[in-house]
């Protein structure tokens, strides 16, 4: 068998392996995400709005929020202040993470209950999005929301 041969060879081999090892990295980053999102609507619904967004919100994230863009935690602190409504809850019905496991995104549905001025409750159904980004500590926050 000629040298280019064999080494063709070694290294197919090694990529396959370094492939499937990248596979289940990201299925493990995958499910990381899927449960921090759960442990975010979670919190939401039995805390408030305002507890959970600060929980999970990264120094530098960002809200979109009615065309208005809410940059840094203490800013979104600032908006979020009043929002201690129990009625967000969402699921994400897609995630992927990046090979490299330090950032993810999510979408998916999302519903509000709440009431009106009079007294009537509304609900307000929509789509999500979430760009989230691993943390010194290991733990997701979000950056974009």
């Amino acid at each position: 068998m000629k040298l280019s041969t064999v080494l063709i060879l070694v290294i197919f081999i090694l990529f396959s392996c370094q492939t499937k090892d990248n596979k289940k990295k990201v299925e493990k980053w995958k499910e990381e995400i899927i449960k921090t999102e759960t442990e975010f609507s979670n919190l939401s619904k039995e805390e408030g709005m305002n507890v959970a967004f600060l929980k999970y919100v990264a120094d530098d994230g960002i809200l979109l929020r009615n065309n208005r863009l809410i940059k840094g935690r203490d800013s979104i602190k600032q908006y979020m202040i009043n929002n201690t409504s129990k009625g967000l809850s969402w699921k994400p019905d897609f995630v992927d993470v990046s090979l490299s496991g330090d950032l993810a995104y999510t979408y998916g549905k999302y519903n509000f209950v709440y009431k009106d001025s009079l007294g009537n409750t509304k609900i307000r159904k929509g789509i999500f999005h979430t760009v989230w980004k691993r943390q010194p500590d290991n733990n997701w926050k979000f950056v974009w929301d």
